[in-house]
């Protein structure tokens, strides 16, 4: 297994909860981090919801990788917000 094989896309009785649109991989190693953009299903409106993201962090062991944490984006406002945040504090060196 490689990290180009991870994928956080989830099914349950049958539905795609959690559906991966697309993934970048920031680091490679027996630590692990990615950045995934994804998407969940909605019951009550039986459909998915607008994009989100995810940052997870795998260790590999014995070949295996094991999620460790996790930090989740739920919207595209909080992700802009630390976009700009991130642009600032790189702007500044």
């Amino acid at each position: 297994m490689t990290p180009d094989d991870l994928s956080i896309d989830y099914e349950e009785n049958g539905i795609l909860t959690t559906k991966q649109l697309d993934k970048v991989i920031l680091s490679k190693g027996a630590w692990t981090t990615i950045l995934f953009r994804y998407q969940s299903w909605v019951s009550a409106s039986e459909s998915y919801s607008d994009d989100k993201y995810t940052i997870r962090r795998y260790q590999k062991r014995n070949g295996e990788y094991t999620p460790r944490s996790k930090f989740n984006i739920n919207n595209a406002k909080q992700a802009k917000a630390i976009i700009e945040a991130l642009n600032t504090w790189i702007d500044e060196k």
